[in-house]
């Protein structure tokens, strides 16, 4: 239901007292491993493939971060939409159709 290519960055301005450069997060990718309920799958991080390093969070100066989610098992991996790209959903590329958006809420809800 969700288009096999979809970024999200926060739509939100970012403080003129937060210099962090803009982070964009890869929700889904045709190579990315995508998830089974019967994976058992524990370590993850986000890998910065802009800087091709680990991402902990931080400004590093180099400019606009791409997140991916990284398995320790599977390598960089599909994610849901996590709850505050479903408050902000006009962060999504390329946007979500409102019956999408109504169907992740619905499966969100459900959990």
């Amino acid at each position: 239901m969700l288009p096999p290519h979809l970024l999200w960055t926060d739509p939100r301005p970012i403080s003129r007292f937060n210099k962090q450069e803009t982070v964009t997060q890869i929700v889904r990718d045709p190579g990315f491993y995508e998830p089974a309920d019967e994976d058992d799958c524990t370590t993850f991080w986000y890998f910065c493939q802009s800087h091709d390093r680990v991402y902990r969070h931080e400004r590093c100066g180099e400019g606009p971060h791409l997140l991916a989610l990284h398995c320790e098992d599977h390598g960089p991996e599909n994610m849901w939409p996590q709850p505050v790209m479903l408050m902000f959903p006009n962060g999504f590329e390329p946007p979500l159709n409102e019956t999408q958006l109504e169907w992740v809420l619905s499966e969100d809800a459900a959990d």
